[in-house]
This record gives C-alpha cells, sequence and structure tokens, in this order.
C-alpha cells in the first residue's frame, strides 16, 4: 500500500518528521481545491490533511477510490463530508484537544482588547497621541475589569472548559450552556501548586445565560445560534465574542445591536464571507478584530501536528 500523505494545509515539522519516521512520505505543498481529487489519483495518496481552507466532499470521495484517510488538524469537521466518507470506508479523524487552550487565550485577549478599548487606542494614538493625548485619556477612561463579572459559554465541550479555567483564574462567574452536558469538572492548575483544584459547574438554560451574562462567548460546531431573538434577551451593553464559526451570529443583527447600544462590544475571529468579510463589520468602531486564528499559536499547531501524526500512523500503518 501507498504511504504518501498530502498535508494540503500544512502539518507542523515535528508531525511531519514523526509521519516519516514510521515510513510515511508527506507532501505540503499546497493543491488548489479544484485540483485535489486529480493529485491524490496521480500521485497515490493514501491520505490527506487539512485544516478549513480544503473541503473534502462527496464528489471527491467519489472521485478517489485509493484515499484511505481524512485527517482535520483543528476540532470542526464541516469542510468534510464525515458520514459519507465513513459510510465508504474511509478513516476520518480530528484533533480536537490540540487547540483549546488557545482558542481560550484570544477569548481573552479580545476580552481584555474591549474592556479596555486597547483595539481603538491602538488605532487613534499613532494618529493622534502627540497632539491629543488629554483627549484620548479620557475617551478610554471608563473600562471595566473582568473580575467579579458573569461569563457566559455557550457550548461546553474542551474550548468552552479551556474559556472557563481562565475566566475562574481571572475572577469571573461562570455560566455555560450546552444542550448535550449537564455538569463539568474544571481541573484548574497553578504554577508553583502541587495539586489541581476541581471546580465542578452544572449547565444552565440558554436563557438564564442570556439574561445574567455581561460577557458570552460561542463555542458551538455551527448554526445560527445568535439572531435578533437573542440579543433582546442579553443584558444592556453585554459584550460578545465568536471565536468559532462564522454564521453563529447573524452578522446583521450584531451590527444593528451594536449601533443600539444593547452590545457595547463585540469581538470577532470567524466571519460568514471569509476569506472576505463585511466592511460594515470591519470597519466598525465596537468590534475587535482578528483573521481566524484561534488555534493558531506554535504551540497548538505542534499539538496538532503531533496528534494527526499519531492518529495516522495508527489507522494506516
Amino acid at each position: 500500500m501507498s504511504k504518501k500523505i498530502l498535508a494540503n494545509d500544512g502539518i507542523d515539522p515535528i508531525g511531519k518528521a514523526l509521519l516519516e519516521k514510521a515510513g510515511f512520505t508527506v507532501i505540503t505543498e499546497k493543491v488548489a481545491q479544484e485540483n485535489v481529487a486529480k493529485a491524490i489519483n496521480e500521485q497515490n495518496y493514501v491520505g490527506i490533511t487539512v485544516r478549513s481552507a480544503t473541503k473534502i466532499r462527496k464528489d471527491i470521495i467519489d472521485a478517489c477510490p485509493g484515499l484511505k484517510l481524512i485527517g482535520r488538524g483543528g476540532v470542526g469537521m464541516d469542510n468534510i463530508d464525515v458520514d459519507y466518507a465513513r459510510s465508504k470506508g474511509i478513516e476520518v479523524v480530528n484533533t480536537p484537544a490540540a487547540s483549546s487552550h488557545s482558542v481560550g487565550e484570544l477569548v481573552f485577549a479580545h476580552l481584555f482588547n474591549s474592556a479596555r478599548f486597547l483595539y481603538d487606542s491602538n488605532r487613534q494614538m499613532p494618529v493622534s497621541g502627540d497632539t491629543q493625548f488629554d483627549a484620548l485619556k479620557k475617551k478610554y477612561a471608563k473600562g471595566i475589569e473582568l473580575k467579579g463579572k458573569t461569563i457566559g459559554i455557550i457550548g461546553f465541550g474542551r474550548i468552552g472548559q479551556a474559556v472557563a479555567k481562565i475566566a475562574l483564574g481571572c475572577g469571573m462567574k461562570v455560566l455555560a450552556f450546552d444542550p448535550f452536558l449537564q455538569e463539568a469538572t474544571i481541573n484548574l492548575e497553578i504554577f508553583g501548586v502541587p495539586d489541581k483544584i476541581s471546580i465542578k459547574l452544572q449547565t444552565v438554560s440558554l436563557e438564564k445565560l442570556l439574561a445574567e451574562s455581561d460577557f458570552i462567548t460561542l463555542h458551538v460546531p455551527g448554526g445560527k445560534v445568535i439572531t435578533k431573538k437573542e440579543f433582546a434577551l442579553m443584558k444592556d451593553g453585554v459584550f460578545i465574542v465568536n471565536a468559532a464559526r462564522g454564521g453563529v451570529i447573524d452578522e446583521n443583527d450584531l451590527i444593528e445591536a451594536l449601533n443600539s447600544g444593547k452590545v457595547a462590544h463585540a469581538a470577532l475571529d470567524v466571519f460568514e464571507n471569509e476569506p472576505a468579510p463585511k466592511k460594515e463589520l470591519l470597519s466598525h468602531p465596537k468590534i475587535s478584530l482578528t483573521p481566524h486564528i484561534g488555534a493558531a499559536t506554535e504551540e497548538a499547531q505542534e499539538r496538532i501536528g503531533v496528534e494527526l501524526a499519531e492518529l495516522i500512523i495508527a489507522k494506516l500503518s
């Protein structure tokens, strides 16, 4: 059997080295979406790994009878027809735990950023900080602390729980909603303290979370979760973060909620129209922005690469 793998969206060098040590040939040269099936067949790839860029749909699966494994570096597999692939005997694997902490840290980077107006201050200081210093100081003097506030976490899987760990460390109250989970044990690891601190959290209804949270963050695989109806249930002046999937917050309803003051600030790492988000979002004065980098840390990429390599070796060796 061929032992060639196409890592079409890249793979960490350590993961690549592990695969090569196990006898696999790993090609990381990017193949355009429309040429993926042709490349798999012509080069006799037995497996392909992707991130969010490459899509593996029914047409590719049907066209590639020699394909044995599809690997997704990351959590969500909405760019893969998973059930169909498995019905054809193809292994489909992902790395759900590898990027959780990186996404959690990005959520809090955005929360601190918004709470102290850093995203706007960093735009305005280079322009007029030398001439309007006192005016800018006054403009950004109404920040708030996260400590003592309530954070609502919608979706309480690995990433949601990673967010909860950081929130508890910041002295926040955590409310979590998950239709598939009634409670979760959060293990806090404190540097210099040998024993973990375990905290058991019960999930609450979505309505309670929306009504009582000062900050809301979403960690769900997809769907339209937050629309005008849900915004109406929230506190006035709420902060909201989406580092999950574009579209889980209705973007038009979000803009309306920001303009009305219902939402004080939003933070977006993902967008409905990637890679060309709406200009209204990119230019809005109350939105902190990043270009889908939730899992894009060196540490997470290494963990993803190693975990993918181990899965491939276990499935195909």
